[in-house]
């Protein structure tokens, strides 16, 4: 027997073996892995020494390390138990170094492939990590210029029954490439249990054989989707496999699946983790990677009925689940790349959509990469794209569209928040229903009017909100284009003929909003001067004189114009004398408890960027606006409220509440600040340079501290426990109870001071004017059985005589008696919930709840 053999690794070379010298090579890779373990992990062991002479062997010789190597690991694999660790480990070794060998390409011959084989047929071999990639590559690489034998591919068969045994995602591609060598049918990498693959596989079973090979193919490449983004390649087979099966045929598919991907599974995942309650969304790998996949090809054709899947799928993919998080991020991601590759400009305007409804922080990022690159791809400079490609739905005039069906004509009328679609018969009356004419004879068409109505109420609010952005972006228009994109746009129209527009034209300047086709002051004037010589931007309340300010508000009211967010009613925040003492932070907005969820909701739908915050040893940076145009960052700093698991987070450990700190702004480039999860001073990890340190709140453009604080406002004043009214006990273990009682029933911010005016204006023309008066907080309502209180801010109750608390709990039921009143603005529904239970209390005997009736009758 060889003397070189290894007493630990009890394994004995033949003295007449063919491969003993290989054998010492192996046996001095051991040796270095005794004298430093580091070489047990793949990268130490591609630079030891004793790997690095194997390496440096002719390609024939390394050959003989492989075959010498197997020998090694199938006499290990006969001896292994787990009392025997360090055979194990040093079968882990020897089979890296095949691994390592294994990618380069050698002159592997069917002897060898045929011990490599009968090796991966071993179960073994999955326990060590298993080198299928480099047994696969050898036997491509053979099989491209020899014929395989029987014995080889009896051998290459049973290699892929093991891995189709192990069944791990992983290997599923693995199981392609042995087919293709083979040259059997590859196997659909579907499996049944969710609605969409339930309804695929239905799909597949029905079609002839010969199209059912060729989904197949598409499906079996759409499952090699594992980058993050398409290759060139991968795209170019993808459209080469399209071509065979018709685009027609794929979007016919994929519009049925794609909906039902946002469907529960109908069968229990194979593999189910307790940290994972919620498993009924949970869409598996593979399949994931096979829609990731079926997204990317739809990249390749303009089509406005994908776009919209495309955009639905994605919400539906980033939506959250307990526990996990964003459900399938890949497939979100997959979406909003192919909304900005896909052709034309269908897919910028859903990008608009998403940009709203969506606001996870990557797929923010990504949706701002598909933008501009959409915007390089169709030469548009990117601060125009989104402006310059909104869809008009089919709109022909602002917000009006009409469609002869028949005898009957189609309206759709938008003139507030929400699209109206109406029937008018031949003799120009209305009908209620859908005519059953319609129905029968123009189906498809009626189909792609109620999708458009659909479209459009889902764009208003995503336009409203981009147009809103304006301020902050300083945005200004030649005449002509702000006119052509705005003012005249078919759907973009019906908000900027609800907004006041500042017009500026060689030194003079005014103030002017659209009526009756000409432009009009406060006063009801028209301005005769406005034209092609003028610039055009959002007018904002800042600058102006209160007469101004009243004069359009009063307009407003006059005319029942519903402005698509607050403008004329813009709350502003000026600096105060205490921010001036501080002059680098605010305190005007810190002490306040938030319900961390809808606070971060609330971010998201702001623009701002924010962590929800785990009861965990770990740093988060406070909640920041970005505010490119003027170099800026704001940031609001917050920290997690309470110490209590299970009692102070929820079931996953995030924080349920988060306690207010200050307001500060730095350069858009100043280091992060920092915090910890639970509670602590802020710190700077970029030291104590000067360009780090807080800027001087009077160096802050009036504009922005404005808007910044106003969203600050908002955050505590929607998502403060203040405004629940169940939390009169003061949330867990009433800790909270002071300060509930001192928001729920304290002095107005701003915000309520603003719809403290607008009730002054509204309700005197209401039925309930009589019952009706107002104190310094509160809306007081006379009726039959008590008096009210209703708090201005918080849109709690307190009942007289002796301010007893009345817990009403908003419902939408509730919010409906509000919907025939009129509103100078859209956006503040608090503003609906007062109105709704004033008109409700005032009318006390008629209540029916028996919640307030036990309360109202103590």
């Amino acid at each position: 027997m060889s003397q070189s053999a290894l007493p630990r690794d009890e394994f004995e070379v033949p003295d007449d073996s063919p491969l003993a010298a290989e054998h010492d090579m192996l046996n001095r890779v051991l040796a270095a892995y005794d004298e430093n373990q580091m070489y047990f992990y793949s990268s130490g062991l591609n630079s030891c020494p004793a790997v690095t002479d194997i390496k440096q062997l002719p390609p024939a010789d390394q050959c003989r390390v492989i075959s010498a190597a197997i020998e090694r690991l199938e006499s290990i694999a006969q001896r292994h138990s787990p009392h025997k660790n360090d055979l194990w480990r040093w079968g882990a070794i020897i089979q890296r170094v095949v691994q390592i060998l294994l990618r380069k390409k050698l002159p592997v011959e069917q002897p060898l492939l045929l011990q490599l084989l009968g090796w991966g047929s071993q179960r073994m071999l999955i326990s060590y990590g298993a080198p299928y990639s480099g047994i696969l590559k050898a036997l491509e690489s053979y099989a491209k210029s020899n014929e395989l034998s029987p014995e080889l591919t009896e051998a290459a068969a049973d290699c892929r029954k093991l891995l189709a045994e192990a069944s791990y995602h992983d290997m599923r591609k693995m199981l392609d490439r042995f087919d293709a060598v083979l040259g059997t049918e590859a196997e659909l990498p579907i499996s049944p249990g969710e609605a969409w693959s339930d309804a695929a596989l239905a799909d597949l079973k029905a079609m002839d054989s010969a199209q059912r090979r060729q989904w197949v193919q598409l499906i079996t490449h759409c499952y090699s989707a594992s980058s993050g983004s398409p290759k060139k390649r991968w795209l170019e087979t993808a459209e080469s496999l399209l071509d065979q099966l018709s685009f027609s045929a794929f979007r016919a598919c994929v519009l049925r699946w794609f909906p039902l991907v946002d469907k529960p599974r109908t069968a229990p995942p194979e593999r189910q983790y307790q940290w994972q309650p919620d498993q009924t969304l949970l869409i598996s790998d593979g399949h994931a990677d096979i829609l990731k996949g079926m997204v990317w090809c739809c990249s390749l054709s303009e089509d406005r009925d994908v776009s919209r899947a495309l955009t639905a799928l994605a919400i539906s993919a980033y939506k959250k689940v307990p526990g996990v998080g964003p459900r399938a991020v890949k497939i979100g991601n997959a979406c909003v790349y192919a909304l900005g590759a896909m052709p034309g400009m269908d897919g910028v305007g859903q990008l608009a959509l998403l940009k709203v409804r969506v606001k996870f922080g990557t797929a923010q990022k990504g949706i701002e990469k598909a933008l501009i690159a959409t915007a390089d791809r169709v030469g548009i400079p990117r601060d125009e794209l989104e402006e310059m490609s909104v869809p008009t739905y089919g709109l022909t005039d602002v917000g009006a569209r009409s469609e002869q069906l028949g005898d009957v004509t189609a309206e759709v009328c938008v003139a507030g928040r929400k699209p109206e679609l109406r029937w008018l018969k031949a003799d120009g009356k209305p009908q209620k229903s859908v005519p059953a004419a319609v129905k029968k004879d123009f189906a498809e068409e009626l189909k792609e009017i109620k999708q458009s109505v659909k479209d459009i109420e889902k764009m208003l609010p995503a336009q409203a909100a981009r147009i809103e952005q304006c301020y902050l972006q300083q945005k200004q228009w030649p005449f002509g284009v702000w006119r052509q994109r705005y003012l005249d746009h078919p759907l973009v129209g019906t908000l900027a003929r609800r907004l006041i527009w500042k017009f500026s034209k060689k030194g003079q300047q005014t103030s002017a909003i659209w009526r009756d086709d000409q432009f009009v002051d406060r006063k009801d004037k028209a301005i005769d001067w406005v034209g092609n010589a003028c610039t055009v931007q959002l007018w904002h309340p800042l600058d102006e004189d209160t007469d101004t300010i009243t004069g359009w508000r009063d307009w407003l009211m006059e005319h029942h114009v519903q402005q698509p967010f607050k403008q004329a009613h813009r709350e502003i925040y000026l600096l105060t004398d205490a921010e001036r003492r501080t002059e680098c932070y605010s305190n005007r907005f810190a002490a306040h408890i938030l319900k961390q969820h809808q606070f971060n909701a609330l971010c998201g739908a702001r623009g701002w960027k924010n962590k929800l915050r785990l009861m965990v040893d770990d740093e988060y940076p406070p909640a920041h606006l970005q505010i490119s145009q003027h170099d800026l960052r704001a940031e609001f700093w917050i920290e997690g409220a309470g110490q209590e698991y299970g009692m102070d987070t929820n079931e996953s450990g995030t924080y349920l509440y988060l306690t207010t700190d200050q307001v500060r702004f730095y350069r858009a480039d100043a280091a992060e600040n920092t915090a910890h999860a639970g509670g602590g001073s802020y710190g700077s990890r970029g030291g104590d340079r000067e360009e780090n340190h807080p800027l001087d709140l009077e160096q802050i453009p009036p504009l922005v501290f404005s808007e910044v604080m106003r969203d600050v406002d908002l955050f505590v004043g929607v998502a403060s426990v203040g405004n629940d009214p169940q939390w009169a006990d003061g949330g867990p273990e009433g800790r909270y109870q002071e300060y509930w009682h001192a928001f729920s029933f304290g002095d107005l911010g701003s915000t309520a001071e603003t719809r403290k005016e607008v009730l002054q204006n509204l309700v005197p023309r209401l039925k309930i004017a009589d019952r009706c008066s107002f104190s310094d907080r509160f809306l007081i309502v006379r009726g039959d059985v008590r008096t009210y209180k209703i708090h201005l801010g918080s849109g709690n109750i307190m009942m007289e005589p002796n301010d007893a608390y009345l817990c009403i709990v908003p419902k939408q039921s509730l919010t409906r008696q509000s919907d025939k009143v009129f509103l100078p603005f859209e956006g503040d529904n608090m503003l609906s919930i007062i109105l709704s239970k004033a008109i409700m209390l005032a009318d006390d005997t008629k209540i029916t709840d028996k919640t307030i009736l036990s309360q109202i009758r103590r």
